[in-house]
Order: structure tokens, then sequence, then C-alpha cells
């Protein structure tokens, strides 16, 4: 099939991640190259590059002879990642209390101008990207390339996990918690700025529920139509 509808493999990812995140695709479903070449109506080539970037994103799990599976996160694999998430974003929020530039400044609070915003209009998509973006975007400011990739892996498999075990519909983790992050990151108060972060991921993790990986639709197509 030639891919005459214009949709992009990165539209294709997105369409995915946003499926698994509104709890629309569950943890273990098969993502069939076939049916989703159909359903998008591009070749199964764009296809297979788009499950190579989730699967890059740990999103979906690729197994020899047998196909493509949403990830499926274990309870003590939620957990692990939360921990990790305290001691990776402790660090950060340490390293840019040292001092951070205006531009830096205004790129953080711009970006939580935009949360508020998505949060007002109740835009899940932007919701749930700028909520996560957020985590990147300090990691990214601090300048390191080994503290951007493991967020950059560590927000991935928060989704997934988000999505699987939180108690509510929302997906948002607070664009007033990130505020007062930023302003506690601008004066270089690292003592508050850590607790705040600490309290924050703390306030996400409560949200999840611990115990058993919720029923959510096997049907591909009525996941991603």
């Amino acid at each position: 099939m030639s891919d005459q509808t214009g949709v992009s493999v990165q539209q294709i990812v997105e369409k995915v991640w946003l499926s698994i995140a509104e709890r629309r695709l569950r943890p273990g479903v098969q993502l069939k190259e076939e049916q989703m070449a159909t359903i998008f109506n591009v070749s199964r080539a764009r296809i297979r590059q788009a499950l190579a970037l989730l699967q890059r994103d740990g999103l979906v799990a690729i197994i020899p002879n047998r196909g493509a599976f949403v990830c499926k996160p274990s309870v003590e694999e939620a957990r692990d990642v939360f921990f990790v998430r305290r001691t990776v974003e402790r660090c950060v929020v340490e390293r840019l209390c040292k001092g951070v530039s205006k531009a830096d400044i205004k790129r953080l609070r711009d970006h939580v101008a935009k949360e508020r915003i998505a949060n007002t209009q109740d835009i899940t998509t932007d919701i749930i990207k700028l909520s996560g973006g957020f985590h990147l975007l300090l990691a990214e400011t601090v300048g390191s390339d080994f503290l951007f990739a493991t967020m950059r892996d560590l927000i991935a498999r928060s989704s997934l996990i988000t999505a699987v075990y939180r108690n509510t519909n929302r997906f948002n983790c607070g664009p007033d918690e990130h505020a007062e992050i930023v302003e506690a990151i601008v004066g270089n108060d690292a003592d508050r700025a850590t607790h705040l972060m600490a309290h924050h991921l703390e306030h996400v993790e409560s949200e999840l529920d611990l115990t058993e990986i919720r029923d959510l639709s096997h049907d591909l197509r009525a996941a991603l139509a």
C-alpha cells in the first residue's frame, strides 16, 4: 500500500501513545502491522517505523516471530520507575538551582503557561504532552545529555504506568505544582525546590492504584480509529 494519506510516522506514534494514555488501548494487546496499515491507510513499512519508535520509548515490545505488543508494566516496575524518578529529578532541580539563564527561566514559565491554557480548555492531548514535557524540559535545561536521555526514558515509562494504573480519568501532573517548582529554581532555593519536586512526584504516584492492571480495550480499531 502506498502512503497517500499523508499520515506521518510521528502522527502514528502519537496516536498509539495517546490511545494508551487515554486508556483506550490495553497493555498486552497486539499491534498487528496489517490491521494498523489499514486503519491509517499507509504502508506496513511506515507502521514498522512507528513501532520501532514506540519500542525505543518503552511503550511497545517487539517479540521475534510473534509481533509487537503494548508493554505491560508490573506493579513492581511502576514503583521502581517512580523511585528512580525521585532520585534523578532531585539531582535535576539541585543542578538548576545553582543558576539558570533568563532565557531558560522564560522557557520554563512559558511552558507552565501553556499547561494552564491546556487545562483551562481541557485539551487532553496537550495536557498529556505538556505534563510530561515539563519534567523533560527541566532535564534538558540542565544541559546533560545523560540526564536528558534518562528522563526521556523515565517519562515515557511513567506515561504508560500512569495510563494503566491511575485512579482518575484526568491525566495531569499539575501546572500549579510545576509553577511552584520553577519559582523555587528561579530563587536558587534548592531545599524548597527538591521538597516541592518530591511532594509533586508523591502526589502523582498517590493517584495510582498499584494493585492490578485495568481491563482496557482489546479492540485495536476502536482504540485507534
